[in-house]
């Protein structure tokens, strides 16, 4: 055993040690962040707006700030993508995390430099929770890949911005750097398709023991692997011990990574974003992932079934039940005020305080990273029917992770109109409606270029098929609303299984 892996071990144990001190005391951590919090922010634009001052209590901050996703807030972001300091944090952040928008283009996290370490010590404390309680540290002593977005970066007055991965990029630890895999020039190539073939070139011949990144990307590269080696990738890689992943529900990859993999590999399962990194998984036989409560981030918590309510109760850590679907409400060190990120969760254990990933608060296709919302298949929809002059009756999405010919991913949009189509109508219905779509969603747009999606593919419903769903269901008619889109196959089994095709 080396030094590097004596070293982890002591390293994992002394941060085990104070992982549990904050963990069996949650409210109190969470009290403690929440008072460090305001303070910080005390003259800011924000907090002068919200009369901070006279913040005693969590229920006063409820009273005083309301709950805003990224557009309401937006008025304020605006001013501190302008140039502006003291915002919604002391001076100007240090990055802005550059990410696909809703219904105004780009949307700007900021990360600051109190909240930026939080990523990096998040993402380090899940590998060394990991060597504390399994022992294995051997594979530090490997290449490890963190397979992400290119690390070169913008400006925008005068602060740098970029993908979240790309800033994180930036920050890897000194002792990791000879680990670390791809090359930093693999890593600023821009087309994934390139960049993937490039990282197989830097990887095959070196001693892999963890691999790193969103699922739909790693199950890329591993495919590529096995078609260029004839050989399971547990096999290229017999010391790979760890996979490390996180953005999307891993459950519809987990057969298909069996496969390439051919032997199993223990994984850590990560929740982070570009708002802050919240969660990791820190045992290997717990189902959930350990909540950070002392990592500069407040976290109320509103029963998702009341979230439209006019007055929801907003809750702290001390007041969540297992079992229960919660929308995550955040307040952070980087400027973001009972910020809702759309993600829900629900606990898995209290003691200590775990969350599983349930979905998002409106309907969504995220199933390789994309974040497809509904505002977006509508507006691509409507664009694409006035462009072409053909008339649909009803239409939902639903993402093809496992097309039965093994072909690449896609979405598919089932779509029910009167009139036949010939098949020339039929390809330019489904061309000028994936470019649309990829005009609306930039991750959409990134996915296709990179070979991870193929483009989306059309399947014409039978007149009648969408009331016989709604029908089948209990909610035909009435105020009942067919879901635009939605990250399962569900709705579109139901077509299947009728032959509606």
């Amino acid at each position: 055993m080396s030094i590097k892996s004596i070293s982890a071990k002591v390293f994992a144990a002394a941060v085990h040690a104070k992982t549990n001190k904050w963990a069996q005391n949650p409210i109190k951590s969470q009290e403690k962040v929440f008072r460090q919090l305001l303070k910080m922010a005390g003259n800011t634009a924000f907090a002068k707006a919200h009369s901070f001052s006279t913040i005693k209590t969590p229920q006063d901050f409820a009273n005083q700030v309301p709950v805003r996703d990224y557009e309401e807030l937006k008025p304020f972001v605006d001013r501190v993508v302008a140039g502006e300091p003291d915002v919604l944090w002391p001076c100007k952040p240090l990055y802005f995390a550059k990410t696909s928008g809703t219904t105004s283009g780009a949307k700007y996290i900021p990360l600051t430099k109190e909240s930026m370490p939080e990523h990096i010590k998040a993402a380090r404390n899940a590998i060394l929770s990991y060597i504390h309680e399994t022992g294995k540290s051997q594979f530090v002593d490997g290449k490890m890949i963190f397979l992400q977005g290119s690390p070169e970066l913008e400006e925008k007055n005068g602060i740098q911005l970029g993908r979240l991965s790309g800033i994180v990029a930036h920050y890897v630890p000194e002792y990791l750097q000879r680990n670390r895999m791809p090359s930093w020039e693999t890593n600023c190539i821009e087309d994934w398709e390139t960049k993937v073939e490039a990282v197989i070139d830097e990887t095959l011949k070196e001693n892999m023991t963890v691999i790193s990144g969103i699922p739909s990307w790693l199950q890329m590269y591993f495919e590529r692997i096995v078609k260029r080696t004839g050989k399971k990738v547990g096999e290229v890689f017999p010391e790979l011990d760890l996979l490390i992943y996180g953005g999307v529900n891993f459950e519809p990859y987990k057969s298909k990574f069996d496969a390439l993999l051919g032997r199993p590999i223990d994984s850590i399962e990560l929740f982070p974003a570009s708002e802050g990194f919240f969660a990791y998984q820190d045992k290997q036989s717990e189902k959930g992932m350990l909540l950070l409560l002392d990592a500069g981030i407040f976290y109320e918590f509103i029963p998702a079934d009341k979230f439209h309510d006019e007055n929801p109760p907003r809750l702290t850590i001390g007041q969540v039940k297992t079992g229960i679907n919660y929308v995550m409400i955040i307040s952070t060190n980087a400027g973001l005020w009972a910020y809702n990120i759309g993600d829900t969760v629900a606990f898995t254990s209290t003691k200590p305080y775990r969350v599983i990933v349930t979905g998002r608060v409106k309907h969504y296709i995220s199933a390789s990273g994309e974040h497809v919302i509904g505002k977006e298949v509508e507006e691509a929809m409507k664009s694409t029917i006035s462009k072409l002059k053909v008339v649909i009756n009803e239409f939902t999405v639903a993402p093809q992770l496992d097309p039965p010919t093994g072909e690449l991913p896609y979405h598919e949009w089932f779509v029910e109109m009167d009139d036949p189509i010939s098949a020339d109508q039929l390809e330019s219905f489904k061309s000028t409606l994936d470019q649309e779509m990829r005009q609306q969603n930039s991750y959409y747009d990134d996915l296709i270029r990179g070979k991870v999606l193929q483009p989306l593919q059309i399947k014409i419903l039978k007149t009648g098929a969408f009331q016989q769903y709604m029908k089948s269901i209990g909610k035909l008619g009435g105020q009942n609303k067919l879901p635009r889109l939605s990250n399962d196959r569900k709705i579109a089994g139901f077509f299947e299984s009728k032959n509606h095709g």
